[in-house]
C-alpha cells in the first residue's frame, strides 16, 4: 500500500485537469488521439441531443487537437475500434471492452419487457439482416405495440434494443438519431467476440468498473457518485472494500487535499501527473468549453468541493425554473471555471449564435480572458461547420479585436 499523496486545492485542481488533456499543451491530437482518450477514459457517455455538438463530440474537441467530427464515426462504424453500448448510461467504448459486459448481456437474455413477444421474432429479425443488411425499426415490420421500459412502443423498436442489449446486434451506423443495427459478427472481431468474460467473479468484475471510474474521472472520492453509476451491484458495503483491496494491490493512490475532508483516489499509473503538480509545474492556460456530461463533471458535487463551481444541466428543467439556459457549457480557462455560455448552431443561416454568457463571480474579464473565449467560440463555430457567429445584443463576451 502506498502513502497518502497531499495536494493543495490548486494541485489538485491541475491534476484534474492535466488527466483530461484540458491544461498545457494538447495531449491527445488527431484521429489516433480520440482513441486514446477513450482508452483512458474508460468510455465517453452519448447524448443524441445536438445544439451545438453532440456531447461526446464536445468532449473530444476540448481535447484533441485537430477533432473533426468524423473521426469519431470513423473510429465507431468503420475501423470498429470503438462500439456503442451501455456502461456509464449509453456510452462509447473501446471494443476491446466487449468481452467484459458479458453479465449484462446474460441478463437481458434471462429476461427483460415483452420477453416471451420478442423472443419469437429474434430469428426472424436475424434472417431480414442476413438477406438486406442493416436495419432500422422501421426496416422489419412488427409495428404492433408492447409494454416497454419507457413507455409503449412498436414491436421492432424493442426487439432491436433487446437484441442489442444482448449482443446479438450492434449498432452499424446512424442517420441522424435513427440506429441501424447489424450482427454482432458482422461488425466485432472473433477473437474479441468469443474471448470469455475475464472477469466471472463478481468482486473482480465491480473492481474492474470502479477502478476505469476512477481514471474516467481523474480523482474520485469514495461515496456516493453519479461517476459510479450503472455498476449493477454496487453497494456501500462493496463499495468500500473495492477501496480498500485497491488500495492494497497498489492500484489507487490516496489523496489528501487540503481543505477537504473526504479523501480522494487516483490511479497509480497516473503517479508522474501526481510529481508534476506537486513540483509547482507551469503549465499554459487553454480556454475550453465542456459538454454537459463531460466526464470530468461525472460527480458535480466533487467539482463543487474542488473548483468551487456549480453545474446543473438543465434541459430537463421547466423553463421557468432554469438559472441559466437549457443547453449550457461550462467555460474552462487555465486551472478555473470563469463562466458558462449558452450557444446554439442556426444550421441553415451557418451561424453560430451566442444566446448569453455569464462570468462566475469574482471573475475579471481582462482582455486576455475575453479574446481567449472569443477564439475558442470560432473555434466551436468552425467545428459546426458555421462561418459566422452572432452574439446578442447585451451578452458580456467582447470580441478577438
Amino acid at each position: 500500500m502506498e502513502e497518502s499523496v497531499y495536494l493543495t486545492n490548486e494541485q489538485a485542481r491541475r491534476f484534474m485537469l492535466l488527466k483530461h488533456g484540458l491544461l498545457g499543451d494538447y495531449r491527445y491530437s488527431g484521429k489516433q488521439g480520440v482513441l486514446e482518450y477513450i482508452c483512458q477514459a474508460g468510455c465517453i457517455q452519448f447524448d443524441p441531443i445536438d445544439v451545438c455538438g453532440r456531447s461526446p463530440e464536445l468532449v473530444l474537441h476540448a481535447r484533441v487537437k485537430g477533432f473533426k467530427k468524423d473521426m469519431l464515426n470513423s473510429l465507431l462504424y468503420e475501423d470498429r475500434s470503438l462500439l456503442d453500448y451501455f456502461d456509464k448510461n449509453l456510452s462509447i467504448i473501446p471494443t476491446s471492452y466487449w468481452p467484459c459486459f458479458h453479465r449484462y448481456r446474460q441478463a437481458h437474455r434471462d429476461g427483460g419487457k415483452s420477453y416471451d413477444r420478442i423472443n419469437e421474432i429474434c430469428e426472424e429479425i436475424k434472417r431480414i439482416i442476413r438477406e438486406k443488411g442493416p436495419v432500422s425499426s422501421s426496416d422489419v415490420g412488427f409495428d404492433e405495440k408492447v409494454d416497454w421500459y419507457w413507455e409503449d412502443t412498436r414491436l421492432s423498436r424493442a426487439a432491436l434494443e433487446t437484441m442489442y442489449f444482448r449482443g446479438d446486434l450492434v449498432v452499424h451506423h446512424k442517420k441522424g438519431t435513427i440506429k441501424y443495427y447489424d450482427l454482432a459478427e458482422n461488425c466485432i472481431p472473433v477473437d474479441v467476440l468469443n474471448q470469455p468474460d475475464p472477469y466471472p467473479n463478481e468482486m473482480d468484475h465491480l473492481k474492474w468498473r470502479v477502478i476505469r471510474r476512477i481514471g474516467g474521472v481523474g480523482l474520485l472520492w469514495n461515496k456516493p457518485s453519479d461517476a459510479l453509476l450503472n455498476i449493477w451491484g454496487l453497494k456501500s458495503e462493496q463499495r468500500s472494500r473495492i477501496f480498500s483491496q485497491l488500495m492494497e494491490e497498489g492500484k489507487i493512490i490516496e489523496v489528501v487535499v487540503e481543505g477537504m475532508k473526504d479523501r480522494l483516489y487516483c490511479l497509480s499509473s497516473d503517479r508522474e501527473l501526481l510529481k508534476a503538480v506537486s513540483g509547482n509545474q507551469k503549465f499554459k492556460a487553454r480556454c475550453e468549453l465542456l459538454a454537459p456530461l463531460d466526464n470530468m463533471l461525472w460527480d458535480r458535487k466533487l467539482i463543487s468541493a474542488l473548483f468551487g463551481f456549480e453545474y446543473k444541466w438543465e434541459i430537463y428543467t421547466p423553463e421557468h425554473q432554469r438559472k441559466y439556459g437549457h443547453y449550457v457549457l461550462p467555460v474552462l480557462y487555465g486551472d478555473s471555471f470563469i463562466g458558462r455560455v449558452e450557444a446554439i448552431c442556426d444550421r441553415k443561416e451557418k451561424t453560430l449564435i451566442v444566446k448569453n454568457f455569464w462570468y462566475e463571480e469574482g471573475v475579471r474579464p481582462g482582455k486576455r480572458i475575453q479574446t481567449a473565449v472569443f477564439s475558442r467560440l470560432e473555434r466551436l463555430a468552425e467545428f459546426n461547420d458555421c462561418p459566422n457567429i452572432s452574439v446578442l445584443p447585451g451578452v458580456p463576451l467582447g470580441s478577438s479585436e
